[in-house]
């Protein structure tokens, strides 16, 4: 009788312990884990008005540059201007000894004189034998003669002409003037030296208006158009923004660098700007227009695909957008994001679509 007792009792303790075993094992299972909250800073997206651009570097070029070559030999009697002269169109720049051309001058405009009078004895003589000729009084080899020596006489007058021409453009050429304005850029020669035809005299360059020369992209290409307004900087007045008009677009792309080479006309009246200066080019290609921009530090990049998180009251909903050109800390969202709605700046590195935050006020 109490060894069954026993069996019973223990089977009961055996059946509590399994009982709250299970119980124990039921509410672990059904305990929820706490949500995780996510602190983040955001900030409404903007809207501004802009006009799309490209953006390049180049440098600035004279609009023209010419180099004098001398077309006389001699000795240089003056040389008018130094580097960084100011030129006008015409100005004397040097002169060349002209004391041998002059000479040369006055033997063939002497030798012109003699040919006159000789061509004048030449149709007296050439009249007389042509009367007697017509009255049968000279030959006929007699009146060939004088006809032959008349047509020699008018062929020395053209040569004489001639050389007398040359002689003339020879003595302009002592004297070299300026073909455009501007400013010297170069002298190659100096008071008292001797030259040759073919020598350089001075390197002259016109820096009104200037050409700015940039490259752009082969994908950039197909917005180019000329009289584009084109804005530029240099370094040596970064707070001054100047202005440029595109005049030419090259007709092919370079080959190895895959660009296209543009010039743009910038007016230069007070001198400022120099040739060779470094800038940095915004091209403008279309009209203005509303744009939605975002802070640079709320985009996340994946590869070629950009993500923002927007805060949608206590939670993030993630958007793939696609994004247009950086407009100092801000970026242009072309798709994807509307204006006034609050973009996550800080934070979203932990964020996932769905996720609780709490925003920072």
């Amino acid at each position: 009788m109490s060894k069954r007792f026993l069996n019973i009792t223990a089977a009961i303790l055996i059946l509590l312990v399994s009982i709250n075993s299970g119980c124990a094992r039921k509410k672990e299972e059904t305990k929820v884990p706490a949500e995780k909250i996510v602190n983040v800073k955001a900030q409404p997206a903007g809207k501004m008005a802009m006009r799309p651009f490209i953006e390049a570097t180049g440098s600035l070029n004279p609009d023209e540059e010419v180099t004098l070559g001398i077309e006389a030999d001699g000795q240089l009697k003056e040389v008018a201007v130094d580097e960084g002269s100011t030129v006008s169109e015409g100005m004397v720049i040097a002169r060349i000894d002209d004391t041998d051309y002059a000479l040369e001058v006055k033997r063939a405009e002497a030798a012109l004189r003699q040919t006159r009078a000789s061509l004048e004895n030449a149709r007296a003589e050439f009249d007389r034998k042509k009367s007697l000729y017509d009255e049968q009084l000279v030959t006929r080899q007699q009146f060939d003669d004088v006809s032959t020596r008349l047509t020699l006489a008018e062929a020395e007058i053209e040569r004489a002409e001639v050389a007398v021409s040359i002689a003339k453009q020879k003595l302009s050429k002592t004297v070299i003037h300026s073909p455009l304005a501007g400013v010297v850029k170069a002298k190659k020669v100096s008071a008292g030296d001797y030259v040759r035809n073919g020598a350089q005299l001075v390197t002259i360059i016109r820096n009104n208006p200037l050409k700015l020369v940039f490259s752009v992209t082969e994908k950039e290409s197909g917005w180019l158009k000329i009289a584009q307004d084109a804005a530029f900087r240099v370094d040596t007045f970064p707070e001054k923004e100047f202005h440029a008009t595109v005049s030419i677009i090259h007709p092919n792309l370079d080959e190895k660098t895959r660009t296209l080479q543009v010039e743009a006309t910038v007016a230069n009246a007070g001198g400022a700007l120099k040739p060779g200066l470094f800038a940095s080019v915004t091209l403008y290609t279309g009209a203005e227009k509303s744009a939605v921009t975002a802070p640079v530090t709320a985009l996340l990049y994946e590869g070629e695909q950009v993500r923002i998180f927007v805060a949608d009251g206590n939670m993030a909903r993630e958007r793939r957008v696609k994004v247009g050109k950086k407009i100092g800390e801000a970026m242009e969202i072309a798709e994807g994001l509307s204006a006034g709605e609050m973009v996550v700046t800080a934070g979203q590195q932990s964020l996932s679509d769905g996720a609780k935050i709490n925003v920072a006020r």
